[in-house]
């Protein structure tokens, strides 16, 4: 006997060519990424200050994620005019616009932690009637 499979017809129309959520996404979802906007979130800071910032990250990855974010348009690279020359990366507009996203992750991230580190209830026990 043959098996048949129903396939559903989707209610909802699909989104635009190219997703706004899957552009977000590939914004954020590099590695360190997320952390890299999160403490430019504040101001510009230097090369240094990100890899202290960001202790796990290694150079190598720290170098390579903000030029990908410099490229996508989410950070601006400024060479100040001192001896010796240092560079300073800051948000544009469109990474400032990522911000409040990053804080709602940030706020959920907070709540899941809470709830994973609640004490679960003894199962064990009798409910009390009205009791939750």
């Amino acid at each position: 006997m043959a098996m048949v499979l129903k396939v559903r017809k989707n209610r909802s129309a699909p989104p635009p060519e190219p997703c706004a959520l899957t552009e977000c996404m590939a914004v954020i979802a590099g590695a360190w990424a997320p952390n890299v906007i999160w403490h430019l979130r504040a101001g510009p800071r230097r090369f240094s200050e990100l890899r202290t910032d960001i202790p796990p990250v290694s150079a190598k990855v720290l170098s390579q994620r903000l030029k990908e974010l410099e490229a996508k348009g989410v950070l601006s690279r400024t060479i100040q005019p001192t001896s010796p020359p240092s560079v300073e990366y800051a948000l544009t507009p469109l990474g400032q616009g990522l911000v409040p996203a990053l804080e709602a992750i940030v706020t959920v991230g907070h709540q899941l932690k809470a709830a994973r580190m609640a004490p679960a209830r003894d199962q064990s026990l009798p409910r009390l009637a009205g009791s939750v």
